[in-house]
């Protein structure tokens, strides 16, 4: 059913013009009937009228009639994109119009009710989920403002006290055991006394995704559509250009100054589960997922997309080589000192503080994650610094914190080992950072140089 806006009448009231949803499709298959398993039938514009629409025919089934979780992906895909990538949805996936194709496609019928996001909801929403996802409910109270989900005369305390009872819980048991369903049931019970309202943008936001969910569950009582989601917003984040993420990024990684190693983890480790046109394949075969998520890791640092994080990184890595040359030379000085007649030798003449102890864990724990081997394949703790070494002049625990990753350097060869196997340009990236990584290296010993004369 096309809708033709008509001044002074209510969407209801509206005119059926099969000329809209005819060019509604026609714009619907230009941008997304080219993915990966997804099918849009072709428009007839000119033979089409107001009250005749003329269409491509599709044979199929409907999608919740059939058991495929793949195509549930595919959808769920498909409709991030549409929402946060373009900003043009489908806005009435009801399962009558979702079809399996005999050729086990995804199929989208219907192209009367649209609906258009705008950017600043987009990233709204993109950044509600980040804040809800990290349980930042402090920051959630102000996006819930933005997408107009509160007013904003709200009480900030305590609406972020109310939604803190409301997510806590959900968010603990881990975003893939979050359901839109228990969310927004909880919402509507909990928030109605903050004068709490679902905009109509919204509903049809979260109904394109509930849809799918609701096919899913049918089949497999444990599938989470935000569980699939989450992974694609966390790739958007880290990749998008746009001023506002990149803000909300940075503010996310760097609290009170200290940079937020967990969370930049998370954020790669999920990003790595989204899936993209390329994964997007049914009847994947089996890989070696530990040498796969390295590729990945790697190809998406040294691509256009991932300067803003490898700018970060380089960043990092660079603050933890700075402090590890400050434990060695503080254990180089204490080692000579003890030689020394008149036993006990002198403290040594530079020290390891709070901010190199952190760093030194965090260089540690950034190779980890760029050779993505994790906790797990390595049960040995990273050590915990405690500040009161340096008072007793325990120098060699000192080293042996900063030398701790260096031990296990057979655990970082499969980083080597795959970049003969990185595109041309992600290798010529390669190449390149280490002058970078040198630069920023001697100006962080030329700055405490600085520091320590004055």
């Amino acid at each position: 059913m096309g809708i033709k806006p008509i001044p002074g009448k209510s969407h209801l009231m509206q005119e059926m013009d099969y000329r809209e949803e005819a060019r509604n499709g026609l714009k619907f298959r230009e941008l997304f009937g080219k993915f990966r398993d997804v099918s849009v039938p072709e428009m007839y514009l000119e033979q089409t009228r107001r009250r005749v629409l003329i269409m491509e025919w599709i044979e199929g089934e409907k999608l919740s009639e059939v058991r495929d979780q793949y195509l549930v992906e595919v959808g769920v895909y498909c409709s991030l994109s549409q929402l946060l990538e373009y900003g043009f949805y489908h806005a009435d996936p009801h399962p009558g119009n979702l079809l399996r194709t005999v050729d086990g496609k995804l199929a989208y019928l219907d192209f009367g009710m649209m609906g258009e996001f705008r950017q600043e909801l987009r990233d709204g929403f993109i950044e509600a989920c980040l804040h809800l996802v990290n349980r930042d409910f402090d920051a959630l109270a102000k996006d819930f403002v933005t997408l107009g989900l509160l007013p904003p005369t709200a009480q900030k305390g305590e609406v972020t006290k109310a939604l803190t009872g409301v997510f806590e819980n959900a968010v603990n048991r881990g975003v893939q055991n979050i359901s839109f369903g228990d969310l927004s049931g909880n919402l509507g019970r909990t928030m109605y006394k903050f004068k709490f309202q679902i905009p109509s943008y919204f509903s049809l936001v979260i109904r394109s995704l509930a849809v799918l969910e609701g096919i899913a569950i049918s089949f497999n009582p444990k599938y989470k559509v935000l569980g699939s989601s989450y992974p694609w917003i966390a790739r958007k984040v880290l990749t998008d250009s746009s001023p506002k993420l990149r803000s909300t990024l940075q503010t996310l990684l760097y609290k009170d100054g200290t940079f937020q190693i967990d969370r930049l983890e998370s954020l790669l480790t999920e990003s790595l589960r989204a899936r993209t046109e390329q994964s997007l394949v049914r009847n994947e075969q089996d890989v070696d997922s530990t040498r796969y998520a390295i590729k990945q890791v790697l190809s998406f640092t040294l691509a256009d997309q991932g300067a803003f994080v490898k700018d970060l990184l380089l960043q990092e890595i660079a603050k933890g080589i700075d402090a590890l040359g400050v434990a060695t030379l503080s254990s180089a000085t204490s080692a000579a000192a003890s030689r020394l007649p008149f036993g006990g030798g002198p403290s040594p003449l530079t020290s390891l503080d709070d901010e190199d102890a952190t760093n030194l864990r965090n260089l540690y724990r950034l190779l980890l994650l760029l050779s993505k081997v994790s906790q797990k394949e390595n049960p040995s703790p990273i050590p915990e610094y405690n500040s009161a070494i340096e008072k007793e002049g325990g120098s060699t625990d000192e080293l042996a914190l900063a030398l701790y990753g260096m031990t296990s350097l057979p655990e970082f060869l499969p980083v080597l080992s795959v970049i003969p196997e990185l595109p041309p340009e992600s290798q010529q990236q390669l190449l390149l950072l280490p002058a970078d990584l040198t630069n920023r290296i001697l100006s962080r010993a030329l700055a405490r140089t600085i520091r320590r004369l004055m």
